[in-house]
């Protein structure tokens, strides 16, 4: 077995931000229920019904300016927008790629961080991959984000301004050869989720809910991934949703696992699959499993069955991912005819496997990776 380095998250941010780069950003219209909105805007000495309108603007109309909200008074209309529709995310860089299907966009936030997003546009669908922390801090070495360790949690309205600037991009018909309507959402950009709970699934109910209180998008088209906080996948069996749970694995042996992904050492192999199997039951939803190939790594074939054992039965797949390394790396993808023979032994023992399509690789598409090229510094 190659030895891999446990990097502790602690020592990945011997530099911490200053404190002040961790304050959170202005109050924002998505932040909030319905309820709140209205208290909010009656708080500005405006009628309740204004909430509706902005909200309808917002998440209806996918509309921020607020010379465009000619049903608002002309007089108040500046300040309602900039007390309920603060700007969150500047735009640093954008790329695109695939004939302009792939989109990539490095976000400065209020306070300096920097997160990155991705829509994917296909034929029957268009996604949008967020970020739901600035950094991360569960430290898996061979992620970008991983290795820039944790600046902050990201609000509800900045996870959520991420969906509603590409689902207005998607709306105005500029994704070539797919849908006028961003359709789905994962949670697998910068950041491990589950450590931003409250945040994350209150964003998830902002996406869901019915327009104009929120995008109206389908739970069942929603991913939330996480490396396996258990006590948090818990949390979430019993919110009542029909998410997707899309668990990064990476490794089915605790001896690897707890190189690749740390936070093994706390939540082994056994239980941590044990709990994805209690969401499925509770949700009928198939967890999806994550398994990054990293050559000479994690794909031997006996690897590949000894996964295809503890997945057999199960309700779950296994998306395989082309590890897209970044600069100066020592990881690598591996070989295609080592991914094919990790494919077939793994669809040999009964186990749905798909291999990821690899979008994104000449613009950083790896979550952490155009934040981590220094661009916007």
């Amino acid at each position: 077995m190659t030895a891999l380095p446990i990097i502790d998250s602690s020592a990945s941010q011997a530099n911490p931000p200053a404190r002040r780069r961790a304050a959170m950003p202005p109050r924002h219209l998505a932040d909030l229920d319905p309820a709140e909105r209205r208290a909010a805007v009656a708080d500005l000495g405006e009628r309740e019904f204004r909430a509706g309108q902005l909200s309808t603007h917002y998440f209806g109309r996918l509309v921020r300016d607020p010379a465009a909200m000619t049903d608002l008074p002309a007089a108040t209309r500046a300040r309602l927008a900039e007390s309920m529709l603060p700007s969150l995310l500047t735009p640093v860089r954008e790329l695109t790629c695939d004939d302009g299907a792939t989109r990539k966009t490095l976000w400065r936030l209020h306070d300096g961080s920097l997160v990155e997003s991705v829509l994917m546009g296909y034929p029957d669908r268009v996604t949008v991959c967020v970020s739901s922390q600035a950094g991360c801090g569960m430290a898996c070495p061979f992620c970008a984000t991983g290795q820039a360790g944790l600046t902050r949690n990201l609000s509800t309205a900045e996870i959520v301004d991420q969906v509603v600037s590409f689902a207005a991009i998607a709306a105005s018909g500029a994704i070539p050869g797919s849908p006028a309507r961003l359709s789905h959402v994962v949670f697998m950009g910068m950041g491990e989720p589950l450590a931003n709970y409250p945040r994350v699934i209150n964003a998830v109910r902002r996406l869901t809910d019915p327009a104009p209180d929120g995008l109206g998008l389908s739970q069942r088209h929603i991913t939330v991934s996480t490396v396996g906080l258990v006590p948090a996948i818990r949390r979430l069996t019993a919110e009542g949703l029909s998410v997707t749970l899309a668990l990064s694995l990476h490794a089915p042996d605790d001896e690897l696992r707890d190189e690749l992904v740390p936070v093994n050492q706390r939540w082994k192999v056994a239980e941590v699959l044990d709990t994805a199997w209690a969401y499925a039951e509770q949700t009928g939803r198939r967890v999806s499993i994550e398994y990054a190939m990293i050559r000479d790594v994690n794909d031997q074939p006996w690897r590949a069955d000894l996964l295809g054992e503890l997945l057999s039965g199960r309700l779950a797949h296994v998306n395989l991912i082309p590890l897209n390394p970044t600069p100066g790396s020592r990881w690598d993808a591996s070989p295609k005819p080592v991914e094919r023979e990790f494919v077939r032994r793994l669809r040999a023992a009964g186990v749905p496997t798909t291999v990821r399509d690899t979008r994104g690789r000449e613009i950083d598409g790896a979550c952490g990776q155009l934040a981590a090229s220094g661009v916007g510094q």
